[in-house]
C-alpha cells in the first residue's frame, strides 16, 4: 500500500494552499490531491487538481469526494487555514486506522494564535457526541469504502450545509470514530474570540438554514439507531401534591456579591395572581453575598435563605436542596445569580403556560446583555429550533435548551438533578423531554448578563473539553435510555393487551 491516501482540501486562492499541497505530496503517501472550490476557473496549484463543488459541506461535494477516493483512505482537511503536519503524522494516522479498523481517525493538534503555539487536545468520540460542532481538528482520515456506503444513505438528502455532519453520523453507525491522543498537526487560528463569545453561535439567527439541515441529519440518525421519540408527548396532572405556594424562584449562589441583589430584586418585583416565594440556596459564600441575602430575608418573608449542611454541592445539588425543601412551590423557576427577569410579568407568564398546556417543563426566551443591561450580540436567543413534534429529538444535538427554565416540582423530585455545576439543567431537560410535554415562550422574558465573572466567560481548553465531554456523556446516557424506552414500548403494550 504505497499511496494509501487521497487528499481533499478547501481552496480559496490562498498562498498557504500550495504549501499544504507540497507538504502532503512530500510524504509519498498521497496518490492525488484535490482542491475543493466553489469556482472552476481558479488559478491552478502544482501537484493538485481542482474539484468544483458548491461548498465543502454540501452533498454534491461529498458525492465528488466519494467518486475520487479510489485509495483505501480519504484524507479530508476541513479548514481553509495554514496546516503543518507533525513528524510522520500520516504514517501514524494510517497505522491506527489499519490496527483498529476505525471508520474515521482524528487527532489532537497544536494551534497557533497570535504567534504562540499551544497544545489543543480533542476529546474521545462517543455515541452521544451528536452535536454538530464536535472538534475533530483540521485533519480527518476516513475509510473510503465507508464514505461510499454512507453516501448511499444520505445522498438523496441534497444538503447544502450538513453533508459532512451527516457523513460522520453515518460512518459512526458502521465503525468507530477513533481519536489519537497525539498532536499530529498544527492549525493556525483566525477566530480569536473567547469561548464565552462563541458559545451562542449555533443559535445566531443568520445560521438558521444551517441549523435546520443539521436537525434533519440528526433526526434521521436517531431514527436509524432506534432512539427517535415520536409525538405526542404526555402532559402532567398539575393537581398532584400539596405546596405552600404556587411557584418558587430558585437562585443557587456562591460568591456573587456584585450581582445577587439585582437578581433578588427582579424576583420581588414580580406581579402575579398567585402566591410565590424565592429560594436562595447560598452555597457557603464568603464574599459578602450571605449578608445581602440575610438583609432581604429580614425585610421580606417571601425570601427563604437556605444554607446547605453539605459542603460538596454544585449548582445541581443546590437545586436539589431547593426543590426537595418543604418551602418549594408547585413550580420551580430558574434564575441564575448573574441574571435578571426582564420585567415584572415573567413569573406570571411562565405559570400561565404550565396551566394552559399541562406540561412538565416550560422554557423561555432570553436576551443577551452586558453588565449595564445593554443588548449585546447575538441579541435575543429564542431557540426556535424547538418544535412541539421534534424538539425532544433535536435536543440531543444542541448545547442548551434556553432560559429561564421552569419545572413541575413533583417531576423534578422524582428525577433528581445531577450534583454538578455545568450541564445539570441540560441533563434534567433531556430526561423530562423523553416522557413529557415541554412548553415554550418565544418572547424575551429573561436577561442573561455576560461579564468577566461568568463561569464560562473564557474557558481554557482543558475545562472546555471537560464540559463538552460531560455533555456528550449526558447525551450518551439519554440516547441509551431512549433506545431502551422504544424497545420496551412493544413489551408494555403486549402486557396491557393481555389484561382484557
Amino acid at each position: 500500500m504505497n499511496t494509501p491516501f487521497t487528499a481533499f482540501l478547501p481552496y480559496a486562492v490562498h498562498a498557504h494552499t500550495a504549501e499544504t499541497v507540497e507538504r502532503l505530496r512530500s510524504t509519498g503517501l498521497i496518490r492525488r490531491v484535490y482542491l475543493l472550490a466553489s469556482q472552476a476557473d481558479l488559478p491552478p496549484v502544482p501537484g493538485a487538481q481542482l474539484l468544483a463543488v458548491p461548498s465543502l459541506h454540501s452533498t454534491t461535494a461529498l458525492r465528488r469526494v466519494a467518486a475520487k477516493a479510489v485509495t483505501p483512505y480519504a484524507l479530508l482537511c476541513v479548514h481553509d487555514l495554514p496546516l503543518d503536519l507533525g513528524q510522520f503524522a500520516l504514517e501514524r494516522f494510517l497505522a491506527v486506522a489499519e490496527a483498529t479498523g476505525a471508520g474515521l481517525v482524528y487527532s489532537d493538534y497544536y494551534e497557533i494564535r497570535n504567534d504562540a503555539r499551544t497544545p489543543h487536545p480533542t476529546i474521545d468520540y462517543q455515541a452521544g457526541s451528536l452535536r454538530d460542532d464536535f472538534d475533530f481538528g483540521s485533519v480527518l482520515v476516513y475509510r473510503s469504502t465507508l464514505v461510499k456506503q454512507a453516501l448511499g444513505e444520505i445522498g438523496k438528502a441534497r444538503y447544502a450545509h450538513a453533508a459532512l455532519y451527516a457523513l460522520r453520523l453515518a460512518v459512526s453507525r458502521r465503525a468507530a470514530l477513533t481519536r489519537i491522543g497525539e498532536f499530529l498537526h498544527t492549525k493556525h487560528v483566525v477566530d480569536l474570540r473567547k469561548s464565552g463569545e462563541k458559545l451562542f453561535d449555533y443559535v445566531d439567527p443568520k445560521n438558521r438554514a444551517v441549523q435546520l439541515e443539521m436537525e434533519a441529519a440528526c433526526t434521521d440518525h436517531l431514527k436509524r439507531v432506534g432512539a427517535y421519540l415520536r409525538p405526542p408527548f404526555r402532559g402532567v396532572d398539575l393537581s398532584e401534591g400539596d405546596f405552600p405556594v404556587e411557584a418558587s424562584v430558585v437562585i443557587p449562589v456562591k460568591n456573587r456579591v456584585r450581582t445577587i441583589a439585582d437578581a433578588v430584586s427582579s424576583v420581588l418585583k414580580q406581579q402575579a395572581s398567585f402566591a410565590f416565594n424565592l429560594l436562595v440556596v447560598d452555597n457557603h459564600s464568603t464574599d459578602g453575598t450571605t449578608d445581602i441575602i440575610r438583609s432581604y430575608a429580614a425585610q421580606d418573608a417571601r425570601v427563604v435563605h437556605l444554607v446547605p449542611e453539605r459542603l460538596d454541592l454544585g449548582i445541581g445539588g443546590c437545586w436539589n436542596e431547593a426543590v426537595h425543601s418543604r418551602q418549594c412551590g408547585r413550580f420551580a423557576v430558574q434564575l441564575d445569580s448573574d441574571d435578571l427577569y426582564r420585567d415584572e410579568s415573567t413569573l406570571q407568564r411562565i405559570v400561565d403556560v404550565f396551566r394552559a398546556e399541562q406540561c412538565a417543563m416550560v422554557i423561555g426566551t432570553y436576551q443577551m446583555a452586558n453588565f449595564a443591561l445593554e443588548q449585546i450580540p447575538p441579541g435575543i436567543i429564542d431557540h426556535r429550533e424547538w418544535t412541539p413534534d421534534n424538539g425532544p429529538n433535536n435536543a440531543l444535538r444542541i448545547n442548551g435548551l434556553g432560559a429561564p427554565r421552569a419545572f413541575f416540582t413533583p417531576v423534578v423530585r422524582r428525577i433528581k438533578i445531577p450534583n454538578v455545576s455545568y450541564g445539570e439543567d441540560y441533563a434534567l431537560g433531556l430526561a423530562i423531554s423523553r416522557d413529557f410535554k415541554i412548553g415554550r415562550i418565544y418572547e424575551p422574558i429573561y436577561l442573561c448578563r455576560r461579564w468577566e465573572g461568568n463561569s464560562d466567560a473564557d474557558l481554557d481548553i482543558g475545562k472546555l473539553n471537560g464540559y463538552n465531554f460531560y455533555k456528550d456523556k449526558l447525551r450518551t446516557f439519554e440516547l441509551l435510555a431512549r433506545q431502551h424506552h422504544r424497545s420496551a414500548a412493544p413489551r408494555r403494550k403486549a402486557r396491557k393487551g393481555g389484561k382484557r
